[in-house]
């Protein structure tokens, strides 16, 4: 069964007339609290600050996956499963629906500032308060659609016995798209420009809407062939990116790994926001655990991925003048690719990642990495179990940039303006020259080459539909944000699933290149496949081990099931539970099945 394709969606809602109050989800709110939470602009603060680990979810808490960094996006063409690969769903299940948990309580917060706080707030704070609650609206509005599409729109609080709102027709995508536009424009332009540390301001919003235009803008561009709404938020995308680039307050100034692996995130300048854990509040997670080089894992990343990381002379490694760029050993790999591989894998194949024989170790501290590749060490406490208290960057100024250049791409396809070279300088060639680690250059790492747009690299393995610009934009992504939230939601905007097919894909069911004799003699065994760079596979017959040199390949991983162009099933939009429609037909309603799955 495919992962919900969005962090927020919970299934299964209840729709019976005996428990309406679950359809929109009520916040526990009793009456006393309702009456009380509106009298200060500190009650609506701690109100508003509820949706703070809801939206910004970072490393979650304890052993919690959903949403989380590396534990929580393993759907993608990045990662490789030992065994079966993870598919997309195929049949409509029994139940499924949209949650309008946060909408419920934010359409609440609406109302109460408007009708209960007239001579509380100031005007400027009543303009404030307003475009937080509606930032957060538009953005869960966005979530809900990317997921089934057209979805019930509500902008007011609903009586438990209205019904005919209760159980009314799914909204057309658009008509909710362009409530959510003028939800986030509203915030865009009366959200404080400072109201704290770690409180949300105007370029924290900003920062946020140009992810949430350039997903819109894309997949009504590749989805939906909409020019017009493409362009409406292609243009959204890049007024918001201005804002946050224009203001001077944020940088690339840190080391790549070091933004998920540091105790302190505070004063960081490549952070617009982050999430704080540590030991005395009682907030931690689980996920530098899972990358501590002692965590046996089934999930590993795909050769795909790895041979997708860009060579340090800024060109693929088919046609790259770096020595060895065609050795695909961790060894001549860190030396050669640019400096984010080094930073995202440890430098040795290790059996306990069971799928790729890669590590990954992103999320983990460099000097408690030194620590544990050793395994005789005892391992470090604090990066055992939930123990974790390693602060996330949720919203990063490299994300800014990587939305705010691929819109601007994007609007010059559709009559814009032109990508400069002085566009690239600030954005993609910006992140590039970022600092690398002492233990990084030691190794031999050195900083990638900039974006060139007179000499872009010529990729053999190009999806011809894109250009080099955008193609080389979206590897950009790729590289920046690898097991974080970004792959499977830019496949599904790009209008680009067939990627992850693995019959059109192969390099989907192997990991990393290994030479077995060499490296991990104890290894080879009967369930043994390495494949070659032309891609032969060659399985282990108990007589072939010089042979075992290759990317790695369990004889177990099988094929993805079909998906694409399947009758009656449509992996970019989430179906309806059987039970909800049910349901609905009971109380003399009809809910409409999402498109392109069957009605009954």
């Amino acid at each position: 069964m495919k992962l919900n394709k969005l962090t927020y969606i919970v299934a299964g809602l209840c729709l019976s007339l005996t428990s309406c109050d679950k359809f929109l989800d009520k916040p526990p709110l009793t009456t006393e609290q309702d009456e009380t939470a509106w009298t200060t602009e500190d009650n609506v603060r701690l109100y508003a600050n509820k949706f703070l680990p809801t939206f910004f979810v970072g490393y979650n808490v304890g052993t919690t996956a959903t949403g989380a960094a590396l534990t929580g996006f393993r759907f993608s063409d990045d990662v490789l499963a030992l065994g079966n690969q993870e598919n997309f769903t195929r049949s409509v299940p029994n139940s499924s629906i949209w949650d309008y948990t946060s909408i419920r309580s934010l359409n609440i917060m609406i109302d109460r500032i408007e009708s209960r706080m007239g001579g509380v707030l100031s005007t400027e704070a009543k303009a404030h308060w307003l475009g937080i609650a509606r930032f957060y609206r538009g953005w869960r509005y966005s979530q809900v659609v990317a997921s089934f599409g057209d979805i019930p729109y509500y902008n007011q609080v609903l009586s438990d016995t209205d019904f005919d709102a209760l159980f009314k027709p799914r909204t057309p995508r658009n008509e909710v798209m362009d409530a959510v536009y003028e939800d986030l424009k509203f915030a865009l332009e009366n959200v404080r420009l400072a109201d704290g540390e770690q409180n949300v301001n105007r370029y924290i919003v900003a920062g946020i809407i140009s992810r949430v235009a350039l997903h819109e803008a894309t997949w009504q561009k590749y989805y939906y062939n909409n020019g017009d709404q493409a362009k409406k938020f292609l243009e959204l995308a890049v007024t918001a990116g201005d804002m946050v680039i224009n203001s001077g307050r944020y940088d690339i100034v840190t080391e790549y790994r070091t933004l998920f692996s540091s105790e302190d995130l505070k004063g960081n300048k490549d952070c617009l926001l982050y999430r704080i854990y540590n030991e005395a509040g009682g907030v931690q997670h689980a996920v530098a655990t899972n990358s501590n080089l002692r965590e046996s894992t089934n999930n590993g990343p795909t050769t795909d991925l790895m041979k997708a990381f860009i060579c340090n002379d800024g060109k693929v490694w088919q046609n790259s003048a770096v020595e060895n760029s065609t050795a695909f050993d961790l060894d001549n790999m860190i030396k050669t690719r640019d400096p984010r591989f080094e930073a995202t894998f440890h430098r040795k194949p290790l059996p306990a990642n069971r799928a790729s024989l890669v590590y990954i170790a992103k999320f983990l501290p460099r000097d408690v990495e030194a620590i544990h590749e050793n395994l005789n060490s005892a391992p470090v406490t604090a990066f055992t179990a939930n123990r974790n208290t390693t602060d996330y960057p949720v919203l990063r100024y490299a994300e800014v940039l990587l939305n705010w250049i691929e819109a601007k791409a994007e609007l010059a396809t559709m009559g814009g303006a032109a990508v400069s070279q002085a566009d690239l300088d600030k954005s993609v060639n910006k992140i590039r020259l970022r600092p690398i680690a002492a233990e990084a250059v030691a190794r031999g790492v050195k900083q990638t080459a900039a974006l060139q747009l007179g000499s872009l690299p010529s990729d053999p393995e190009r999806d011809i539909t894109v250009s080099p610009l955008l193609w080389e934009i979206r590897r950009e992504r790729r590289m920046e944000f690898t097991f974080e939230f970004s792959r499977i939601a830019d496949l599904e905007r790009w209008g680009k699933l067939e990627y992850m097919d693995t019959k059109l894909n192969p390099d989907l069911l192997s990991g990393g290149w290994v030479n077995f004799q060499a490296q991990l003699p104890n290894l080879i065994n009967a369930d043994l496949g390495v494949v070659s760079t032309t891609g032969t596979y060659v399985q282990y017959n108990g007589s072939n081990a010089a042979a075992m040199r290759g990317f790695f390949r369990h004889k177990s991983n099988n094929d993805r099931l079909p998906f694409v162009g399947q009758v009656n099933i449509n992996p970019y939009l989430t179906p309806v539970g059987r039970n909800q429609m049910d349901e609905y037909v009971a109380k003399g309603y009809v809910l409409k099945q999402t498109e392109g799955w069957p009605q009954n």
